[in-house]
C-alpha cells in the first residue's frame, strides 16, 4: 500500500468511498463537483494500482487544517491504510506550518493512537462554521471533536455582517 495526492481523474473513485459511508452518517456526504473542486486536500491510498481508500486535508489557515473524509473500503481495513492516510495529511499539515489539526470522529480510539485527543466544539469555531452549522445532525451531533497540536487562539470567520445574514436565514 502507498499514499500520493490525489489528482482530478480520481474524482470518482474518491466519491465512491466517500458516498459508501456517507448513507449512514459516518461521512458528511460530498458531491462530485465538491470534490473535483477540492481534489488537491486529498490524498488517496492504493494498493496494486488501485484506489482503496482516501482522506483529506481541508486549511482554514496556519491556526488551524481539518483531516476529513478518511476513509477505507471495507474490504481493505484493518492493514494500516487508515493510518498511512492521516500520517500524509500530518505531513502536509506540518509542510503548511499549521499548528492544530482537528476532526470530528466517531472512532476517537482510532485517532488517539495517532496522537490526537478529545477537544470541546467550541474551541473550533472555523470548523463549526464551515460545516457544522448546515449538519443535519448539527444539535444532535454524536461526532467526538479531537486535535492535535496547539489550540487556536483566534479564528477566521467571515466579516460579522455576513455572519448575522448566515445566522438570520438559520432562524437562529
Amino acid at each position: 500500500m502507498r499514499t500520493r495526492k490525489a489528482i482530478l481523474p480520481d474524482a470518482n473513485q474518491i466519491h465512491d468511498l466517500i458516498a459508501g459511508y456517507s448513507g449512514d452518517g459516518t461521512l458528511l456526504p460530498r458531491n462530485l463537483a465538491e470534490i473535483c473542486e477540492n481534489v488537491r486536500d486529498f490524498v488517496v491510498l492504493e494498493d496494486g494500482g488501485r484506489i482503496i481508500g482516501c482522506g483529506a486535508l481541508h486549511l482554514y489557515g496556519t491556526h488551524l487544517a481539518e483531516v476529513r473524509s478518511i476513509t477505507v473500503a471495507p474490504w481493505a481495513q484493518g492493514r494500516g491504510g487508515g493510518g498511512l492516510l492521516v500520517k500524509k495529511l500530518l505531513a502536509e499539515a506540518k509542510k503548511h506550518r499549521v499548528t492544530c489539526i482537528c476532526l470530528f470522529t466517531r472512532s476517537p480510539q482510532f485517532f488517539a493512537r495517532l496522537g490526537f485527543q478529545v477537544a470541546h466544539r467550541a474551541d473550533l469555531p472555523d470548523k463549526i462554521y464551515k460545516d457544522c452549522h448546515v449538519c443535519p445532525r448539527f444539535h444532535c451531533c454524536d461526532e467526538v471533536a479531537m486535535v492535535r497540536g496547539e489550540l487556536p487562539k483566534f479564528a477566521i470567520l467571515p466579516e460579522p455582517a455576513t455572519l448575522l445574514v448566515k445566522l438570520q436565514g438559520m432562524n437562529v
